[in-house]
């Protein structure tokens, strides 16, 4: 299967550069599979289309202000890092640039008023830095001190204080993704709570949204593509409410791709059918037309790149031609494409 599958053309101006005015007023077009069916909505409609019994399984993962701007201590050249993902401790794995400025053994000072600043310490084989942070204080709240929201880089804005609040789900709990999970910003507590009072089961997994989820897919065949791997973990107690709605055959709905990558990981076959436990670990599943899907009913998601993975995710849920008709269609009618923008059901 080859990549240039998976190709659909897009304006530039569709690109939605900001999020819309209120969370929940994104359009919303809803792709049912049973009736080959397409309808034009607006997000909080999303109310007419979930019921009583069905689990919404949501990724409360918390996007971390990764990016942080320095100097070399010997040089006072300029220098950015983004940070990919904790190793241990104080150490994490981290994107710099310019890259070829910095060597293990240099130092990168954040600040000078009060102690944060990185010793490097050796090269990763793609390119990327290890690093050691020595700061005063609770470092996450020091890292929202100084740094600034990862957007991704076909948002060609520098961040703002909105997009702590407005590049984050207002469920997220748990720091640790350089990305947010973004179908998941369309929903406000107004809408969680009508939900609830339907009778909508709501669980979460929780799954670190890596760089990768920018990296484009450098091959030509689809199965010779190799997914980054994003750390995972699933709460006892959530695993119960999606393992009780699993056995009494209700809807599992997955908010996201993150969310459909970690439920699917981690599905298991027993006597009675997939099952999920309470686990953690890392994943790399890698999901295209012709995956089987296990636990997964119905999928909330945003409008994906061209040639993307998470654009082959979706085309392995319905039809591949039926997606890219959809995207055509979302093109013609000016949906709002990307992190920040509009929303798709697929039912």
């Amino acid at each position: 299967m080859k990549i240039s599958e998976f190709d659909y053309q897009l304006s530039k101006e569709l690109i939605a550069q900001t999020p819309a005015t209120c969370r929940e007023e994104s359009r919303l077009m809803v792709l049912d599979r049973k009736n080959d069916n397409i309808e034009h909505k607006k997000f909080y409609n999303i109310l007419e289309y979930l019921h009583k019994g069905d689990c919404l399984v949501m990724n409360n993962s918390k996007v971390i202000p990764a990016r942080l701007f320095g100097k070399k201590a010997l040089t006072g050249a300029n220098i950015e890092f983004l940070l990919i993902k904790r190793i241990k401790g104080d150490i994490w794995e981290t994107m710099v640039k310019p890259g070829k400025r910095l060597k293990p053994g240099d130092k990168v000072i954040f600040s000078e008023e009060s102690l944060f600043e990185a010793d490097i310490l050796e090269y990763s084989s793609d390119g990327t830095r290890i690093v050691e942070f020595n700061y005063e204080g609770v470092f996450y709240e020091r890292l929202e001190e100084l740094g600034k929201m990862p957007l991704p880089p076909y948002i060609e804005r520098e961040s703002n204080d909105a997009d702590k609040i407005r590049y984050q789900t207002v469920y997220s709990e748990i720091e640790g993704s350089v990305a947010a999970p973004t179908a998941g910003l369309h929903f406000t507590d107004e809408i969680l709570d009508k939900l609830k009072e339907k009778g909508v089961k709501i669980a979460y997994v929780t799954l670190h949204v890596g760089i990768g989820t920018f990296r484009p897919v450098n091959c030509d065949v689809v199965e010779e593509h190799k997914m980054h791997f994003e750390e995972y973990f699933v709460t006892k107690e959530n695993a119960e409410i999606i393992n009780n709605s699993i056995e009494k055959g209700d809807r599992i709905v997955a908010v996201g791709t993150t969310s459909v990558r970690t439920l699917e990981s981690i599905a298991k076959k027993t006597e009675n059918g997939y099952k999920i436990g309470s686990t953690s670990g890392s994943t790399g599943i890698f999901i295209y037309p012709g995956y089987k899907f296990k636990v997964v009913n119905s999928i909330i998601t945003n409008f994906h790149l061209p040639k993307s993975t998470l654009l082959m995710l979706i085309s392995a849920f319905y039809e591949k031609d039926k997606i890219l008709d959809a995207y055509e269609l979302a093109v013609a009618e000016k949906y709002r494409f990307f992190s920040y923008g509009d929303a798709m059901l697929i039912i």
